[in-house]
């Protein structure tokens, strides 16, 4: 029996900045989350669209996406939508984690990414959101 593919959201104004996201997180993260589909969006109002419809399992956010950031818009998706997918920040400065763990973000990346690390990242988010299906 073949799953369906869980739904990654990647934002950013930067076509450059989601390729590198995508490629740093691959399509297989890990072997037990099983195959992820990139649903990629460039504007806040399709990052919106697509998380009020639902069907997203995980949203990865460039923190310096412009002119609307990542972490803003993260605190805005986590306080307004009910039953918020977990969402992943990429920042471009080690030093702006904080800022990311303000914006109420599940879990961080930092640039340049390290491609085990941005897979093992979302793997591990991936896995944190399937448990209390799991345990109910």
């Amino acid at each position: 029996m073949t799953t369906a593919p869980l739904k990654v959201l990647v934002f950013s104004h930067r076509p450059e900045v989601r390729e590198t996201i995508i490629t740093a997180v691959g399509r297989r993260p890990a072997a037990d989350i099983g195959r992820v589909a990139f649903v990629e969006v460039a504007t806040v109002a399709e990052v919106l669209m697509a998380m009020d419809a639902g069907g997203i399992d995980l949203a990865i956010l460039d923190g310096e996406a412009q002119p609307t950031g990542g972490m803003g818009l993260c605190r805005q998706v986590k306080n307004e939508i009910t039953d918020c997918p977990p969402v992943v920040v990429a920042v471009r400065r080690k030093d702006d984690r904080w800022l990311a763990t303000w914006s109420q973000a599940d879990a961080v990346l930092v640039h340049p990414l390290d491609p085990l690390t941005a897979a093992e990242t979302v793997a591990d988010v991936l896995r944190t959101k399937r448990l209390p299906l799991v345990r109910g």
